[in-house]
């Protein structure tokens, strides 16, 4: 995706100048645009957790990662991006679901006491770690 569409999109959250970084420049910004990059980069059936983007970036954490992602990640495979615990994401577990079961992203079945019964991202099988090559899988 080109960085005049995500540029356009509307965050979630109101800010003076419309992009939720609060410095009156009115575009995405900086931080956020190269989270995005790194999120198109994980590979289809792999994720990357919020700390790995983070790691990968050298800046940040996984919160601010979490956060770009929640503002900016609607046009990028936010669902490759993950709690490190392989919980889907609260609300949009569905939706991940399906992704990641057309991509065969590696999945451990809940315990049937668990709520709702949804899987988790089996994130030994299913960590990329940035490398040139897709191990793992």
């Amino acid at each position: 995706m080109s960085r005049e569409n995500r540029e356009t999109r509307e965050p979630r959250e109101p800010d003076h100048d419309g992009d939720g970084d609060g410095d009156g420049s009115g575009g995405l910004p900086e931080y956020a645009e190269r989270v995005l990059e790194v999120a198109e980069l994980i590979p289809s059936g792999r994720v990357m957790t919020y700390g790995d983007v983070a790691e990968w970036l050298e800046e940040g954490g996984p919160r601010q990662v979490g956060r770009a992602m929640a503002l900016y990640g609607g046009a990028v495979p936010w669902w490759r991006v993950v709690r490190a615990d392989g919980v889907l994401l609260p609300g949009h577990e569905l939706r991940a679901l399906d992704h990641y079961r057309e991509e065969g992203t590696p999945l451990r079945e809940a315990p049937r006491s668990a709520e709702g019964h949804v899987p988790r991202i089996d994130m030994a099988r299913a960590r990329w770690d940035g490398g040139g090559e897709d191990h793992g899988r």
